[in-house]
């Protein structure tokens, strides 16, 4: 339903006591702009990157309707609204849908480590209450619980149930997604390092945290990757190769705010307990923006 590159939008905030942050809904019509001016393919706003987890749920609903409101159709809007709380997912999609997004992205229950019988009942709860197309996201790293290819695979019969955000972290369990049930659901790579890999198996797209900061060059990479131009795309990747480790030398969104906030988009607000960039790893975010260009 999706191609290319899609940005994991971070969400800015003006620089306050660190606990609660204002969002800065002036800098987030900016970014929104600003991805629409650098051709990125799509924007995911409040997931994981858009510190989904410390947003309250009136501000998780207004930065969605925010984000739509600035795209004004020019660019399609997915809605993080996954939750470890099957209603509480049920009512910020639902949220997402009446608000105008054009599908949602839906993470895999975090801290309560469900079972897969659990995952089934949870996504298929959503998928029949809201008729909202839906992406789902495994990324076991952050969650705790990881969704196995067979579970996703049960999922895929599902006719709203489009796509997976799969952050396992290996090409070879994507290709497995891919394999298994690629004819029914489109796969999307979740770590910015294995993108063209993952689209050389057939994945077609990433949902890139790079791409807050270089978006013209992610959403390139991704293309060419996309049309078999390998050449190209593995010149792109590997000139983008630092900023994506860069921007995981701390705990994500950490750097990636840091570096937005260095090109001038947006304040140095993040919220507790995220804190901002320590100093000592500020020159190779530097570094890794100035090999891109972009600095």
């Amino acid at each position: 339903m999706f191609r290319g590159s899609m940005v994991a939008l971070v969400t800015p905030m003006k620089s306050q006591d660190g606990i609660r942050d204002a969002v800065d809904y002036e800098a987030l019509d900016r970014l929104v702009q600003f991805h629409v001016e650098q051709g990125t393919d799509a924007i995911v706003a409040v997931g994981t990157t858009g510190e989904s987890a410390t947003l309250d749920y009136d501000e998780h609903r207004q930065v969605m309707q925010r984000v739509v409101d600035a795209a004004r159709g020019r660019i399609p809007v997915i809605g993080g609204t996954g939750a470890n709380s099957t209603w509480e997912a049920i009512e910020l999609t639902r949220s997402a849908m009446e608000g105008g997004c054009d599908a949602v992205l839906l993470v895999v229950p975090y801290y309560n480590k469900p079972t897969q019988n659990g995952l089934l009942r949870h996504f298929t709860a959503l998928a029949e209450a809201v008729p909202i197309p839906q992406i789902l996201y495994n990324i076991p790293g952050r969650t705790g619980c990881d969704m196995l290819p067979e579970t996703v695979d049960r999922l895929a019969a599902i006719p709203n149930i489009v796509g997976i955000k799969e952050a396992h972290g290996t090409v070879d369990r994507a290709r497995e997604v891919i394999e298994r049930c690629g004819d029914r659901l489109d796969v999307y790579s979740g770590d910015d390092g294995n993108a063209r890999e993952m689209i050389y198996a057939g994945a077609k797209g990433a949902i890139s945290v790079s791409a807050n900061v270089a978006p013209w060059h992610m959403q390139k990479m991704c293309a060419a990757a996309l049309e078999g131009d390998r050449a190209r795309a593995e010149e792109l990747d590997a000139l983008m190769a630092p900023l994506h480790k860069a921007l995981f030398l701390e705990t994500n969104p950490i750097p990636v705010k840091w570096a937005v906030e260095q090109l001038g988009l947006i304040e140095g607000g993040i919220r507790l307990p995220m804190v901002r960039l320590a100093s000592e790893h500020h020159e190779a975010v530097r570094q890794a923006m100035r090999q891109v260009g972009i600095l």
